[in-house]
C-alpha cells in the first residue's frame, strides 16, 4: 500500500510546525518521493540531525509504508 504525498506533507508539517514542505512523486508510483523541507528548527543542526528530525516526524512510516524518500533539508535564508 502506497503512502499519499499529502499524508507525508501533513506528518512533516505536524512534526515541524512552520516548515516549508514540498513533496514530489519521483516515479509516479506512490512509492518513491522526494521532499524538500525548510525549517528554522534545523538551524545549528547537522544534516544528519535534520534528516533524523524529518524521519521522527514521519512516525515510523519510513522504510515501511513509505518505501523511499530522497530528502533535502535547509534552514530559511
Amino acid at each position: 500500500m502506497a503512502m499519499e504525498a499529502a499524508e507525508i506533507e501533513r506528518l512533516i508539517r505536524e512534526g515541524l510546525p512552520g516548515a516549508s514542505v514540498e513533496i514530489r512523486d519521483l516515479a509516479g508510483d506512490g512509492n518513491h518521493y522526494a521532499a524538500t523541507v525548510v525549517s528554522e528548527s534545523f538551524r545549528g543542526k547537522s544534516r544528519v540531525q535534520q534528516h533524523q528530525m524529518v524521519y521522527a516526524a514521519l512516525k515510523g512510516q519510513m522504510g515501511g509504508i513509505l518505501h523511499a524518500l530522497a530528502l533535502q533539508t535547509n534552514v530559511p535564508d
